[in-house]
Order: structure tokens, then C-alpha cells, then sequence
């Protein structure tokens, strides 16, 4: 399965230094997926980084557009331990 980012997404990952490495990892292995509450178009992908801690990323896709698109990805302080 093929992807994109969307420019925020790009952004985020530079401004909060995450590596395209981790996004990959989790977008293509995620350890828990959710649908978004508010927009079904949207999945949530996590995954345990234990290079960082073993904090949770969560990358946001959009599946319902092919390729699919990365719209957005960040460390959720709240499912640290929760996986």
C-alpha cells in the first residue's frame, strides 16, 4: 500500500524532529488502529517507538483516497503504557 503526506504532516514531522523512519513503521505495523470518531474517512495508527522512550505515535490516514495519505503525526502523552 502506497502513501503521501499532506503538507502539515511534513511539518509536524520536521518541527517535532520524527523521523520518516518511525512514520513508516508505525503507518505499515501499527500496534493498535482506531477509526476517528469524527470523521470516518480517517484512521488512527499507533505504535510503540522504544527508540524514544517507548512513547506511542500516532499517524492520522486518510483511506479513503488512494494513495493513501498521512495527515498527521504526534506523540499522545495519553496511551504512553496504554499499549
Amino acid at each position: 500500500m502506497g502513501y503521501e503526506f499532506t503538507r502539515h504532516a511534513l511539518y509536524v514531522m520536521h518541527e517535532r524532529n520524527i523521523p520518516i523512519d518511525w512514520v513508516e513503521q508505525v503507518f505499515r505495523k501499527p500496534d493498535n488502529t482506531v477509526s476517528d470518531p469524527m470523521d470516518s474517512a480517517l484512521e488512527h495508527r499507533m505504535g510503540i517507538i522504544e527508540e524514544y522512550g517507548g512513547r506511542v505515535l500516532r499517524v492520522v490516514v486518510n483511506t479513503k483516497v488512494e494513495p493513501a495519505r498521512i495527515v498527521t503525526v504526534y506523540f499522545d502523552r495519553k496511551m504512553k503504557g496504554k499499549l
